[in-house]
Protein backbone atom coordinates (compact mmCIF):
# COMPACT_ATOMS: atom_id res chain seq x y z
CA UNK A 1 0.00 0.00 0.00
CA UNK A 2 1.47 3.42 -1.27
CA UNK A 3 1.49 6.67 0.95
CA UNK A 4 -0.49 8.06 -2.08
CA UNK A 5 -3.41 5.61 -1.44
CA UNK A 6 -3.57 5.99 2.17
CA UNK A 7 -4.01 9.74 0.96
CA UNK A 8 -6.35 9.22 -0.50
CA UNK A 9 -8.82 7.13 1.52
CA UNK A 10 -7.86 9.67 4.00
CA UNK A 11 -9.28 12.28 1.40
CA UNK A 12 -12.23 10.65 0.64
CA UNK A 13 -13.27 9.66 4.29
CA UNK A 14 -12.67 12.70 5.56
CA UNK A 15 -15.57 14.22 2.57
CA UNK A 16 -17.84 11.40 3.81
CA UNK A 17 -17.46 13.29 7.14
CA UNK A 18 -18.16 16.48 6.45
CA UNK A 19 -20.95 15.24 3.81
CA UNK A 20 -22.49 13.84 6.64
CA UNK A 21 -21.97 16.00 9.38
CA UNK A 22 -22.88 19.04 6.91
CA UNK A 23 -26.63 19.22 7.49
CA UNK A 24 -26.96 18.69 11.07
CA UNK A 25 -24.43 21.01 11.55
CA UNK A 26 -25.71 23.58 9.52
CA UNK A 27 -29.16 22.86 11.04
CA UNK A 28 -27.78 23.68 14.43
CA UNK A 29 -26.18 26.66 13.60
CA UNK A 30 -29.10 28.36 11.85
CA UNK A 31 -31.69 27.33 14.88
CA UNK A 32 -29.18 28.67 17.22
CA UNK A 33 -28.85 32.13 15.79
CA UNK A 34 -32.50 32.17 14.88
CA UNK A 35 -32.77 31.74 19.11
CA UNK A 36 -30.28 33.91 20.10
CA UNK A 37 -32.09 36.11 18.10
CA UNK A 38 -35.06 36.16 19.50
CA UNK A 39 -33.78 35.97 23.03
CA UNK A 40 -31.69 39.37 22.60
CA UNK A 41 -35.37 41.01 20.88
CA UNK A 42 -37.24 39.76 23.55
CA UNK A 43 -34.59 39.45 26.54
CA UNK A 44 -35.71 36.21 27.59
CA UNK A 45 -32.92 34.61 28.89
CA UNK A 46 -33.96 30.94 29.40
CA UNK A 47 -31.10 27.53 28.69
CA UNK A 48 -34.27 25.34 27.66
CA UNK A 49 -34.90 28.21 24.87
CA UNK A 50 -31.56 27.34 23.07
CA UNK A 51 -31.58 23.70 23.56
CA UNK A 52 -35.00 22.12 22.87
CA UNK A 53 -35.66 24.00 19.52
CA UNK A 54 -32.10 22.75 18.39
CA UNK A 55 -32.69 19.19 19.81
CA UNK A 56 -36.00 18.88 17.64
CA UNK A 57 -34.78 20.52 14.32
CA UNK A 58 -31.64 18.45 14.37
CA UNK A 59 -34.28 15.16 15.29
CA UNK A 60 -36.14 16.58 11.93
CA UNK A 61 -33.03 16.69 9.56
CA UNK A 62 -32.00 13.58 10.24
CA UNK A 63 -35.14 11.88 9.84
CA UNK A 64 -34.78 13.64 6.33
CA UNK A 65 -31.85 12.89 5.37
CA UNK A 66 -30.82 9.92 7.33
CA UNK A 67 -31.26 7.31 4.32
CA UNK A 68 -29.19 9.56 2.10
CA UNK A 69 -26.29 10.00 5.38
CA UNK A 70 -26.74 5.83 5.57
CA UNK A 71 -26.44 5.57 1.96
CA UNK A 72 -23.33 7.67 1.15
CA UNK A 73 -21.62 5.39 4.36
CA UNK A 74 -22.86 2.21 2.74
CA UNK A 75 -21.53 2.67 -0.34
CA UNK A 76 -18.33 4.06 1.04
CA UNK A 77 -18.07 0.56 3.27
CA UNK A 78 -18.72 -1.76 0.96
CA UNK A 79 -16.37 0.12 -1.77
CA UNK A 80 -13.99 0.02 0.81
CA UNK A 81 -14.21 -3.53 1.48
CA UNK A 82 -14.45 -4.44 -2.36
CA UNK A 83 -10.77 -2.36 -2.61
CA UNK A 84 -9.39 -4.37 0.48
CA UNK A 85 -7.81 -7.19 -2.36
CA UNK A 86 -5.91 -4.48 -4.14
CA UNK A 87 -4.59 -2.12 -1.12
CA UNK A 88 -2.79 -5.28 0.14
CA UNK A 89 -1.24 -6.91 -2.90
Amino acid sequence: MTPETILTLGQRALELTILVSAPMLLTGLAVGVLVSLFQAATQINEMTLTFVPKLLAIAAVLLLTGQWMLGLLIDFTQTLFKEIPNLIG
